[in-house]
Order: structure tokens, then C-alpha cells, then sequence
């Protein structure tokens, strides 16, 4: 693949797109003279790929792969192309990227920044034959032209594609944004300091933020922007559901860049970031040094019941992917509850060691259970998954007469009435942002991905209510204090959104 130097841009008209959505991915396909766009959404992620072909000469790009790559390579299939090239917008925090594996698989050409300075390079680059890409580079996919723009902030090696279809049209379609500009927001920039922990990062990331945004505005405004996130994502703290945008659109309602001064605009970016997930640091080591190659997600052994209690016994790691209701109903002593859902990969990233291996406990609802639990682990980089067992294995524990463990609940204005006479504790494990809007007069605030690093905190002289927003996280922290040993434990059912039904106070910012 040949990359060249193009400094300017022309102004083409915008394409037309329309959209679907399928079991695997939404797509969005975008017919411009020659040009095939796909944008291959995770919701658990909240994590946007985008599959780029030029149907004249069959070959495809993919930019911002994670670790499912038989995904890519069906979309390219289904329309007849060959996947020639793969990049991506920079080193990914909050997923595994799958670039490397992607390239390899098929022998495809694979570009990545370059830029960022030397603590910022790819260190597989030269051992995978990477082509490293620059400010101002362009490169040709078939038909489909890139022009590469250097866009740090949210990291130093940040880059954006702007994208031509030389055959339709004299001028750009749009521009791929990844973790730099999306829908209604940007990409945080004290992720490097929170996260990598490098310390001090944080504001000459905002300043670097702030010129690249203002560069960014010179951009034509009829451009779409196609962003890596959505919203969910921690990689921002409040950006939009909606998929796509425009240039002009950005620069007349996306906050960031009514914030004319440079000042103003880092005491905005800074404020009220949600927690990163504590394996967003684990993923910025394992994208830089370069992905271990899966070929393929692999099953881990199925354990007979009586297996699985004997490991609970001798201290392993056990998560139980059932539902909250069916986890505070019953369950093994010492194992951890993780719904299998939305956020079951994010929650894993924050409480499942890296560094040990780990059981499972899937659900019997769900015909997939396992191998999409096995496939969202490995997305994140927890492939240490030693063996597993079925639901059946809680019934089959207690009718052979094993004692399961069950979270106790309380109602609202029971708990009211218990926290009037001063007689329990009550732990709010809700996000920051959540605590502020509002929150329960006189209880404590501890974010459940930290709850296990501040156990010294909790009052031990009286019993503890663990709450959140319905009772989700809470039942997880619930497991998580329960299997450190602590008993008198129990769940605030349907949180706060149940203490707001029943007419009781709250506080916000210190007024009830």
C-alpha cells in the first residue's frame, strides 16, 4: 500500500445514508459511486467499527476492529469484498483491539499512528510489518480515499481519517473521529492519568484537546462524523445515542466547542469525567505491546456440580452470571454475582483478577449464554476462564444438601424507618455523577468498582444496606462484601428509583 502526502481537501456534497440493524452489528450502508460503508456496533462496548470498501476493485478497509474479527470479515463477504487494510484511530483503552489479529488473519496491510512521540508508539509495529501513518499522509483503498489528521488530546498518537470517494465525488464525505470528537461530546482526556496512571497527564491532554478541536472546526461543516462511541461509553461523559453527525452540527451544539478560552474549556473537559473502569489501564499495556492472536474464541471445560463447590471451597474465583433475582434466591457461598447483560463485560473488567484464572457460573435462559460470555471476556482481555458450569449446578447443590447463600432485601420505608433510629449502615455504590444529582440523606458514598479497595471504610458495628439506582450494582457489592466473609449484608430493593416511588427524601448537593 502506497501512502503518500495530501495537505488540502476538497468540498464535495454530503452522500445519503440509510440504515438497519441485525443480530450482529447496525449496519449503515452509504452507495456513493463505489463506495461501501459499514459501522459495526457493540452495544456492550458501546464501540463503533466501520468497514470501508470501494466495490470497483473489491478491496475494504477496517478501522477500529476489537476482537471479533469473523464479524468483519462476514460484512465483507456479504458484499463481495476483500478486506485489503486495517488501522485504527489510536491505542484503545476500554477493549482489546483486534487490528493485529484482523491483518494477520488475512493478510491484510495494517497502518497506525506514528505520532505521539516516542512513549507513544506501537511496539509490535515493525514485528507485524505495519505501514505507520503521520499527519497529512494519504492512502488509497481501491478508490476510496483517507487523509490522515494528527488529533491529540485523548491520546497523544490520536489520528482521524477523512474520507473521499475519488470516483463520485472531488471533494470529502466525512470524517472517521474515533475517541476524538463524537456525537454531542469528546473523548476525555485524563484517561492517561486515571487509567495508566501517568501522572500529570491530565491538563497538557486538555490544552493538546482544545487545538486540536479548534483545527478541527476549519473542517468543511457538510462532513459526517462517524465516531468510535456511543453512549455508555467511558471514554466520554455525555455523549449521544445517535450514531452520526456533521461538522457543522458538532460546532453549533456539541458543547465543547462553545467553550471559546482555553482555561474555560479545561475546567469543562475536566469535570464530572465518569469513573474508568480500573481494566482500562490493563488494555492500554496489552493494545500498545501488541494483542495476543485468539484464532478464535475458545470454549473452557464444562465442571461436573460437585466440581464447582469443591473449587468454591478452596478459594477460586467463581462468577455467577445469573440474574440478580436468581442470585439473591440462592448461591454458592464466596461466588460473585455479574449478570449476563449490557453491562456484564464492563463489571467483569472492574472485579475479575487478570492475573489468576477464573470459573463461571452461566445462566440456563439464555441458548448463547456461554459463548457470548466467553467472547465479551476476551473482547476485554479476560481469557483465563478455567472451566464452567450451568445453573443446574445451584439445584443440584442443594438438593445434595450443600447451603446456599441468599441476599436478604428491604424495602424502602423499612429502611427509613431503620436509618431514623441510627441502627444501619447504608452504602451507595452508584457513579459520582449519580450521587450528586441526588441521593439518600446521610449515607455514604463508594463507587462499586472501588468497593473492594476501601473494605476498612465500612462501619463494622452495625449491619450494612447496599443501594444503587434499582438494585442491580447493589446486589453485586452485596456478593462482593459477602464473599469477603461479611454476613450481615442485605439489598435495597429497587433503589433509589423505588425510594423516589415511595415519597421519601433525597439530597443534592447537600439540599433536601
Amino acid at each position: 500500500m502506497n501512502v503518500g502526502r495530501r495537505c488540502t481537501f476538497g468540498f464535495g456534497r454530503m452522500g445519503v445514508a440509510a440504515s438497519r440493524r441485525t443480530t450482529y452489528y447496525v449496519l449503515l450502508t452509504t452507495h456513493c459511486s463505489i463506495m461501501i460503508f459499514h459501522r459495526i456496533y457493540d452495544d456492550k462496548l458501546a464501540q463503533a467499527s466501520y468497514l470501508i470498501g470501494c466495490a470497483a476493485t473489491g478491496e475494504a478497509l477496517v478501522v477500529d476492529p476489537n476482537r471479533d474479527i469473523d464479524q468483519y470479515l462476514r460484512a465483507a463477504e456479504a458484499e463481495d469484498l476483500r478486506v485489503s487494510a486495517v488501522t485504527e484511530t489510536h491505542i484503545h483503552a476500554d477493549f482489546v483491539s483486534g487490528a493485529r489479529e484482523l491483518a494477520h488473519r488475512v493478510g491484510a496491510q495494517l497502518l497506525l499512528s506514528a505520532e505521539g512521540g516516542e512513549d507513544w508508539q506501537y511496539a509490535f509495529a515493525a514485528g507485524a510489518g505495519a505501514t505507520l501513518l503521520r499527519h497529512d499522509d494519504h492512502f488509497m483503498v481501491g478508490n476510496i480515499g483517507f487523509d490522515v489528521i494528527h488529533t491529540p488530546g485523548h491520546t497523544p498518537e490520536h489520528i482521524c481519517f477523512v474520507v473521499t470517494d475519488t470516483a463520485g465525488a472531488s471533494g470529502p464525505m466525512g470524517v472517521l473521529t474515533g475517541d476524538f470528537v463524537f456525537v454531542g461530546d469528546v473523548g476525555r482526556p485524563d484517561l492517561l492519568e486515571k487509567a495508566a496512571h501517568v501522572t500529570g497527564a491530565s491538563e497538557g491532554a486538555a490544552r493538546a484537546l482544545f487545538r486540536s478541536l479548534r483545527a478541527f472546526k476549519d473542517l468543511p461543516d457538510h462532513l459526517q462524523v462517524w465516531p468510535a462511541h456511543g453512549a455508555g461509553s467511558a471514554c466520554g461523559k455525555g455523549m449521544s445515542a445517535v450514531p452520526q453527525s456533521t461538522v457543522g452540527y458538532e460546532r453549533l451544539f456539541n458543547w465543547a466547542f462553545a467553550a471559546t478560552e482555553e482555561d474555560d474549556f479545561l475546567a469543562l473537559v475536566l469535570a464530572d469525567q465518569p469513573e474508568p473502569p480500573k481494566y482500562f489501564g490493563q488494555m492500554k499495556r496489552v493494545n500498545r505491546k501488541g494483542p495476543a492472536i485468539l484464532n478464535g474464541f475458545k470454549r473452557p471445560p464444562r465442571l461436573d456440580d460437585a466440581r464447582i463447590v469443591d473449587l468454591i471451597r478452596d478459594g477460586a474465583v467463581v462468577i455467577d452470571a445469573r440474574s440478580k433475582q436468581e442470585f439473591s434466591e440462592g448461591h454458592h457461598r464466596g461466588t460473585i454475582n455479574i449478570p449476563f447483560g449490557r453491562s456484564f463485560p464492563t463489571w467483569a473488567g472492574w472485579l475479575v483478577p487478570y492475573d489468576r484464572e477464573f470459573y463461571l457460573i452461566v445462566p440456563d435462559t439464555h441458548e448463547h449464554a456461554l459463548d457470548d460470555a466467553v467472547r465479551d471476556l476476551a473482547l476485554i482481555g479476560l481469557e483465563n476462564i478455567a472451566g464452567y458450569a450451568g445453573a443446574s449446578a445451584i439445584i443440584s447443590a442443594e438438593a445434595n444438601g450443600v447451603e446456599l447463600d441468599r441476599i436478604d432485601q428491604i424495602d424502602s420505608r423499612e429502611l427509613a424507618r431503620r436509618m431514623e433510629t441510627g441502627d444501619v449502615a447504608v452504602i451507595d455504590v452508584r457513579a459520582a455523577a449519580e450521587w450528586k444529582a441526588g441521593h439518600l440523606p446521610g449515607v455514604t458514598h463508594i463507587h462499586l468498582g472501588y468497593l473492594r479497595d476501601r473494605l476498612q471504610e465500612l462501619p463494622s458495628d452495625r449491619p450494612l444496606v447496599l443501594q444503587c439506582r434499582t438494585g442491580g450494582r447493589s446486589t453485586i457489592a452485596a456478593s462482593l462484601l459477602r464473599a469477603t466473609g461479611r454476613r450481615d449484608v442485605s439489598n435495597l430493593t429497587g433503589g433509589i428509583v423505588a425510594w423516589h416511588e415511595a415519597g421519601l427524601p433525597v439530597v443534592s448537593d447537600g439540599v433536601a
